[in-house]
């Protein structure tokens, strides 16, 4: 016998050395019992690799030929009945056994997991189907989708087995298990039950000592997990076994702030309800009213408003009404204005000097946003439009919004308005306007100083060529050198405009000097020759009368000429009107 079993390895043999190695503990009749049925095993599907389970194939399973240690004869000699399906496991020690089984029907979830069909598998999820029972293999559907290569499938099983194993919990603290063991972060098991919003698992753990107040590395405790998650059901819990409402982070963020910060209403009220403190300032100095309103959350805003102490606001150097304007939330910026809170709220020095502009009024933001509807709110509370170093009116002026322009002009904002850094001979509103000629008119209309655009220190005597640069060191000592008219109508991108500039200026002013730069400039161009013609003295009468007048009237009075008892074509002159011109 021994000497047949021999002969026939050595023949054909049937496994591999590495084979036959991994088997070695079973004995000859073993062997070759074993030989015997997965030949037959094999030939009922010569098409497809047999599978080491009872299961079917993937879509994209590609069939595998008959092995190579098979006779063609022993595949004749198979039954035409499907043979006892077998596979074989492992036991702990390393030793193999057999599993013998008949076929049995395939659970509808597996064979939708196979054709990847998503829309079946989530219509049976929605229908209540278990999915946590293992199959007699002890496999779950979620094996199932790995196996089929599925990921879709994998991530959709995932989202609807999110179980909370209260019996596990209940058994691991039978068991002793540390309920205050912490990951490597600091976190928790209470920190895990209250962000899941699990009661049981919170009673569970409370009761056996886990520390309510435990935190971790950023000093975040389960409290202020479920305030920040949206867990009101953990957090009222926690609050009845004694957590602290007014629990704060490394960072200084209280329980309330992260609350607002996410808008979690029903949070903020609760939070509220338990006397948590609205006037703890983050690291940053922002109290929850300052996150609130940042967010635009109405109903928070209106909680916090009672509670939060305006001294606390004035010492944070920064106004909640100056969050709501940055990020053009309007009907906060109403609601902060009605409950009293300061238009003229200005930011901190330490604020400001965070903006490269060094804006400090709540109007810069409304107006830097090009937001025309908090601009009029605003200024119609009573906004100064000119505490800024940089006006406003100038950045209304470099967007291009005339409605903002008019809105600040109608309320006091300085025509003629400098910016100390960068000193010039003449308004800065002019210089911003320079390139749009129908900006530059609007703002000459308003009374812009045009006088000033022609009173060179250079005169007719030849100007440099070319400024020489200074570097920060020098600058830091020395005032910054003021920028002549002429040398910014020189400047690449306006040069080639200079004409039609100076003209509009020529409405604005009476009898002028040109410098030698300015008559240089008029003479490139032919079509010019006008405009050079034009700013020649004397001017006419008529011209000279309409600037006195509107010199009389003053800027701010300008806007008054459509009301004074004259004449309509007169009127229409004084206002620049073109189409009907006394000249």
């Amino acid at each position: 016998m021994a000497t047949g079993v021999t002969s026939t390895r050595e023949s054909r043999p049937t496994f591999g050395q590495e084979e036959y190695s991994l088997y070695s503990s079973l004995s000859e009749d073993e062997l070759i019992q074993m030989a015997v049925e997965q030949s037959l095993a094999m030939s009922s599907s010569s098409s497809a690799q047999h599978l080491s389970r009872s299961r079917v194939q993937p879509q994209n399973a590609v069939p595998q030929p008959c092995p190579k240690n098979m006779s063609p004869g022993a595949t004749n000699a198979a039954p035409t009945a499907n043979p006892p399906r077998i596979t074989y496991s492992r036991r702990y020690d390393g030793r193999l056994f057999r599993l013998s089984k008949p076929d049995v029907e395939l659970d509808p979830v597996v064979i939708a997991i196979s054709n990847g069909d998503e829309e079946t598998l989530s219509d049976m999820i929605k229908a209540g189907k278990v999915l946590s029972t293992p199959n007699s293999d002890g496999w779950i559907p979620l094996h199932e989708a790995a196996f089929y290569n599925q990921p879709r499938c994998v991530k959709l099983l995932l989202k609807a087995c999110e179980y909370k194993h209260v019996e596990a919990v209940r058994l691991l603290i039978k068991y002793k298990a540390d309920v205050n063991h912490r990951c490597n972060h600091g976190w928790t098991a209470l920190h895990e039950a209250a962000v899941r919003n699990d009661l049981d698992i919170i009673e569970a753990l409370i009761k056996s000592g886990a520390k309510i107040e435990a935190s971790n590395m950023y000093g975040i405790t389960p409290l202020f997990v479920a305030a920040q998650s949206g867990q009101v059901d953990a957090l009222r819990f926690l609050t009845k076994c004694g957590a602290s409402v007014n629990t704060q982070a490394s960072d200084n963020a209280s329980a309330l702030y992260e609350a607002c910060k996410n808008e979690h209403e029903d949070i903020v009220k609760f939070l509220l309800s338990q006397n948590a403190d609205a006037n703890k300032g983050s690291k940053d100095g922002w109290l929850s009213l300052h996150i609130a309103a940042a967010r635009g959350n109405m109903e928070i805003v209106q909680m916090l408003l009672p509670v939060t102490s305006k001294v606390r606001v004035r010492r944070s150097g920064i106004s909640p009404i100056h969050l709501a304007a940055q990020h053009n939330q309007n009907d906060i910026i109403e609601e902060l204005v009605k409950a009293g809170y300061s238009v003229h709220a200005l930011l901190s020095a330490e604020r400001s000097r965070l903006f490269e502009d060094k804006r400090t009024s709540v109007l810069y933001f409304a107006v830097y946003n090009n937001n025309v509807e908090a601009t009029e709110i605003l200024l119609k509370a009573g906004a100064d439009p000119n505490v800024d170093l940089i006006n406003p009116l100038l950045i209304a002026i470099r967007h291009g919004s005339i409605k903002n322009i008019q809105l600040l002009i109608d309320h006091g904002a300085n025509i003629n308005a400098y910016i100390p850094t960068h000193p010039t001979s003449f308004p800065a509103t002019i210089m911003f306007s320079m390139k749009y000629l129908s900006l530059l008119k609007l703002v000459m209309d308003f009374g812009g100083d045009g006088e000033s655009c022609f009173k060179c220190e250079y005169g007719n005597r030849p100007h440099p060529e070319q400024v020489q640069r200074r570097d920060d060191t020098q600058l830091a000592h020395k005032k910054p050198r003021t920028v002549q008219f002429c040398e910014m109508v020189s400047t690449p991108g306006i040069y080639r405009w200079a004409g039609p500039i100076i003209d509009i200026l020529l409405d604005y002013v009476g009898n002028v000097n040109l410098c030698s730069k300015l008559k240089e400039h008029l003479d490139s161009y032919d079509d010019w020759i006008n405009i050079k013609a034009k700013s020649e003295p004397p001017r006419p009468l008529v011209h000279l009368c309409r600037i006195r007048v509107r010199k009389l009237l003053g800027r701010q009075r300008l806007k008054l000429i459509e009301v004074l008892p004259l004449p309509g074509r007169l009127k229409r002159y004084l206002e620049y009107d073109f189409t009907d011109d006394l000249m």
